[in-house]
């Protein structure tokens, strides 16, 4: 299988990058509090519903830039999920 990198999948790549690193911090700063009070449960059990229904539209479609974000960021948000589980 091959995939066209064009300019508009660039820019998929690219605000794929920084939408995922947006969550970085956040992981980082749960990790070393250990603190999850100001997270909502709600939320992060909806959005990682959310980005796992958009990982697999991305699968489907082969669209390996929706591929690459949603599947980073359901790693780390389902990290900062999984601390908000574990540290209630």
């Amino acid at each position: 299988m091959t995939y066209d990198v064009d300019g508009v999948t660039l820019l998929g790549f690219g605000a794929a990058l920084l939408t995922t690193l947006a969550f970085l911090p956040q992981v980082i700063k749960v990790w070393r509090s250990h603190s999850t009070t100001d997270i909502s449960l709600l939320t992060f059990l909806s959005f990682c519903a959310g980005i796992t229904l958009w990982l697999s539209y991305g699968i489907l479609t082969t669209d390996l830039p929706l591929i690459a974000a949603n599947g980073a960021t359901l790693v780390l948000a389902g990290t900062i999920l999984i601390f908000k589980l574990r540290y209630k």
